[in-house]
């Protein structure tokens, strides 16, 4: 029951995690020392698609899920295996990124222009 709780945990973490990356940049707008924080988000995100390097949320869940006697987590990942085929088309993941990268970048902007 305690693995169930840990890979579950990890699992929501995870899409709170992607979903800071994606808009945390315009909390900043309100709360601005959180830009330090949104920085290193998306510098994960970016390391671990450009070097492929493994989530420690995803294998917190993998080991999490394994641990309870469930299956584990297939190789490709958690994105693979929450989001693409799922949230959109696995033949769209360029698209899904790059639209990720947009708002990012909208939210930057903003954050200078209303810094200023």
């Amino acid at each position: 029951m305690m693995y169930r709780l840990v890979a579950d945990a990890a699992m929501v973490v995870h899409f709170l995690f992607l979903v800071y990356m994606a808009v945390g940049g315009f909390l900043a707008w309100r709360w601005r020392r959180t830009i330090w924080v949104h920085l290193a988000v998306a510098a994960w995100g970016v390391l671990s698609i450009v070097t492929g390097v493994e989530c420690p949320l995803t294998l917190a869940e993998d080991w999490g899920r394994r641990q309870a006697g469930m299956e584990g987590l297939p190789a490709s990942g958690f994105i693979d295996h929450y989001i693409e085929g799922v949230v959109y088309p696995e033949a769209y993941t360029n698209l899904a990124r790059l639209g990720v990268a947009v708002l990012v970048l909208f939210s930057y902007v903003g954050y200078v222009l209303r810094r200023q």
